[in-house]
């Protein structure tokens, strides 16, 4: 995995970003105090393939590591809310 890679797939797609975003809210607002970004990344998977209607949509697993981290930077007061492993997204993302 590429740090270029994620990169541009979050320039080229930051409306998933911004879904990402929209359902870890979600969960938190459900009373969750930990969650797995997989299962954020899997909830994306089917909103836009069974509800947006969006076949095309395609998200490399690998990015979940770059997304829980960017959420946890720019969110700070939910530090920890994903449980995460040592990962090349720590040196790119300071979460």
């Amino acid at each position: 995995m590429k740090v270029e890679d994620f990169n541009k797939y979050h320039f080229d797609n930051p409306e998933i970003y911004q879904a990402f975003e929209k359902f870890t809210f979600e969960a938190i607002r459900s009373g969750r105090t930990h969650f797995s970004s997989e299962m954020v990344i899997n909830r994306l998977r089917w909103y836009t393939q069974i509800e947006a209607r969006n076949d095309q949509f395609k998200i490399n697993n690998n990015y979940k590591a770059f997304y829980s981290r960017l959420f946890e930077d720019l969110h700070p007061e939910h530090k920890g809310f994903f449980n995460k492993r040592t990962s090349i997204a720590d040196s790119v993302v300071n979460a």
